[in-house]
């Protein structure tokens, strides 16, 4: 089981998900309750227990007052730092009587909690997606819980050769496969980034159909995994024989940017936040459709395979060894950084003087 890096950031929802209507969510096991408040739409994170017994502040009746949630079982009443302002039948509130408050940061357009030490919640180590709010992009995206650990996922996304087997039909060709990849990682920073760039390959039907390029194309995967949470696909396509100009314009290529926030729900459980924009075609409503149906369907296949590979994996014999060869160099990679991650974060922080 990977185990968790607890002081990073991690995506809980999408922008538009939290408002005035309190949403649950789990992360790294911890119970939050997301909502805004009510004079600048702020977003606000608690923990999502009540501390009198135990109460979800994500469940109805519990309410809003203003900014205050008040719980439903016994109107216990919290601001939103988590510190408790009302308990039902007396004046004095128990010292004891609060709930936990987690730094949130809203950036291209996800809503980014720190479940670690706050006092090292540092909003530029955020890594940034400006595509997916940025004029002149289109986004398509959506949200599905796996039942499998976190880094299964990872794993998964940065090894694309899969597609050719598990995607066939939808965005995989033999050449995704066939065509060997480079890998570079930056270990300080934390990021993976891996290449692959198909010059002769077939056209799958996710781009034919979306982009209306009939025949063989040149195709580029340039992927970049900043640990823990986000994963960037810069995807390239184009006719054959079509290369982008010297100064790196493409005005014959069609650009789409794949994202995806890889967030630990729990252990065996992740939440798998994958979004599709694209700077072309932008007003095409038919296209937009068939991106978010083809690409949703994408996403159920890896859903899928890896609820069957976790249930695999839970019965294997004791001893087993792991098998990897070149494909797997950027999720070793992944792996190590991960590893790294958690073990500087269970390190004791030292006493200031």
């Amino acid at each position: 089981m990977t185990a968790f890096a607890r002081n990073q950031w991690y995506v809980a929802a999408y922008s538009h998900e939290v408002g005035r209507e309190l949403l649950g969510r789990t992360i790294l096991g911890e119970t939050l309750v997301l909502y805004r408040t009510q004079e600048d739409g702020t977003p606000v994170v608690l923990h999502d227990r009540c501390v009198h017994r135990r109460y979800p502040l994500s469940e109805a009746p519990t309410r809003l007052d203003g900014d205050r949630i008040v719980c439903g079982y016994h109107g216990f009443t919290y601001d939103t730092t988590g510190a408790c302002v009302y308990v039902p039948g007396q004046k004095r509130i128990p010292r004891t009587a609060r709930v936990a408050s987690y730094p949130v940061v809203e950036q291209d357009s996800l809503i980014w909690v720190w479940i670690g030490d706050p006092a090292l919640a540092d909003p530029q180590g955020i890594p940034r997606a400006r595509h997916l709010d940025s004029p002149g992009w289109v986004t398509v995206r959506g949200m599905e819980p796996i039942d499998c650990d976190y880094g299964l996922l990872v794993d998964n996304l940065l090894d694309l050769s899969h597609e050719t087997y598990l995607h066939g039909g939808y965005i995989g060709s033999p050449e995704v496969a066939e065509t060997p990849i480079t890998t570079e990682v930056d270990e300080g920073a934390g990021i993976v980034r891996v290449s692959r760039h198909m010059d002769d390959a077939e056209c799958p039907p996710f781009y034919a159909k979306s982009t209306g390029i009939r025949g063989r194309i040149t195709r580029w995967q340039d992927i970049e995994y900043h640990a823990p949470c986000l994963y960037l696909l810069h995807s390239r396509v184009a006719p054959v024989g079509v290369l982008p100009e010297a100064d790196g314009s493409d005005p014959n290529g069609f650009h789409t940017e794949v994202t995806y926030a890889i967030t630990p729900s729990g252990d065996g459980k992740v939440y798998d936040f994958w979004m599709v924009s694209r700077d072309w075609a932008t007003d095409d409503e038919e296209v937009t459709e068939f991106l978010r149906g083809n690409n949703h369907t994408v996403v159920m296949q890896d859903v899928t395979a890896l609820n069957l590979l976790q249930k695999t994996l839970g019965t294997e014999r004791h001893g087993y060894q792991e098998l990897s060869i070149n494909i797997d160099t950027g999720g070793l990679a992944a792996r190590r950084i991960l590893a790294r991650l958690v073990e500087e974060g269970e390190k004791p922080m030292e006493k200031v003087q």
